[in-house]
């Protein structure tokens, strides 16, 4: 066995691979199927969460990309590889991207290779590390990434794991600081609301039984990610409602677009 595969608990349900079953991957265990499945009875849309979430990162990149001229992204809680990655989105749009993911997940470090497959003309690279090692994670994206020059920092679905809420704030403005004017924060969010009384059934379920544990918050508390920046339109909003291409309903994930002057 190797020191990945070690890492591996296949005992108890895993977010990424939860969520990489409600996208329909493959890279999952019944005892991600089972806690997956009986998450969605007790919410049914939120496998929709993973899909919404996930093309929104897809919209947002592109906008970056072709819009904002951003040409390198840090993706922070990359998941296990999906279609239409980061760095296939931003190096479409421009094939010089450079792009560095970042995950402390074994499984997702077993997969990596796949999100290291890029153009000629670009760069991807991959760390093991946690959100919470902010200087480390700085370092090493440095490497692949000039840091005097804008970059997109990605952080979907991932400070949910941060339970207190002045480290979670901590954490990005300690990235964002770091990063160049011009540079842009992508950020989504598991949003608590009382108009959505199943979603907080289906979190307390999760983290009763699964790792690692989630927190959520509501939508002014999301806001205050993007403090100091210029919230892109529409601002905070569900992630479905995120310059869509088409009309699709609000789900429980909230998301934004902030840019650093």
């Amino acid at each position: 066995m190797t020191d990945i595969e070690s890492r591996i608990d296949t005992s108890r349900p895993h977010t990424a691979r939860i969520w990489n079953y409600w996208t329909g991957g493959k890279d999952n265990y019944p005892v991600d199927r089972e806690a997956g499945d009986r998450i969605r009875e007790l919410h049914p849309g939120i496998g929709e969460y993973a899909k919404a979430d996930r093309l929104f990162l897809g919209r947002a990149v592109r906008h970056l990309a072709e819009q904002e001229g951003v040409r390198q992204f840090l993706d922070i809680g990359t998941g296990l590889p999906s279609a239409d990655n980061t760095h296939e989105v931003a190096q479409r749009v421009a094939p010089d991207a450079r792009v560095v993911y970042v995950d402390n997940d074994p499984l997702v470090l077993a997969h990596a290779r796949a999100l290291l497959v890029g153009t000629p003309e670009g760069r991807t690279d991959y760390l093991d590390a946690d959100l919470r090692d902010v200087d480390t994670i700085l370092a090493a994206a440095a490497k692949t990434l000039d840091l005097t020059q804008p970059v997109a920092l990605m952080l979907l679905g991932v400070v949910i794991f941060v339970e207190d809420d002045e480290e979670s704030y901590g954490i990005v403005r300690r990235l964002m600081d770091a990063l160049a004017p011009g540079s842009h924060l992508v950020l989504s969010h598991t949003v608590t609301h009382p108009d959505m009384p199943d979603v907080d059934a289906a979190v307390a379920f999760w983290n009763e039984h699964g790792t690692p544990k989630l927190t959520q918050r509501t939508p002014g508390a999301i806001a205050r990610y993007f403090d100091g920046l210029e919230l892109l339109e529409p601002g905070v909003v569900s992630c479905s409602a995120w310059r869509p291409e088409t009309e699709t309903p609000d789900v429980a994930m909230y998301a934004g677009v902030g840019r650093k002057r």
